[in-house]
């Protein structure tokens, strides 16, 4: 299966940050279940590729030349 990417630079870093956080909150009790959401821009920022940016045609990476 060939995924091409569509999450990079800044995008990239704010999915893994913002996902870290949450999953850390939900961790620690500050905001319950909820948190668990964060695996996915956690996930979608390691692997560099969001199914919802494959649905709308949005792309963050550099194109190559």
């Amino acid at each position: 299966m060939n995924i091409k990417s569509n999450v990079g630079g800044a995008d990239k870093i704010a999915r893994i940050v913002f996902g870290a956080l949450l999953i850390g909150l939900a961790l620690t009790g500050v905001i319950g279940a909820w948190g668990w959401i964060g695996v996915l821009p956690l996930a979608t920022g390691l692997i560099n590729f969001c199914p919802a940016y494959s649905i709308f045609g949005i792309n963050t990476c550099k194109l190559k030349k």
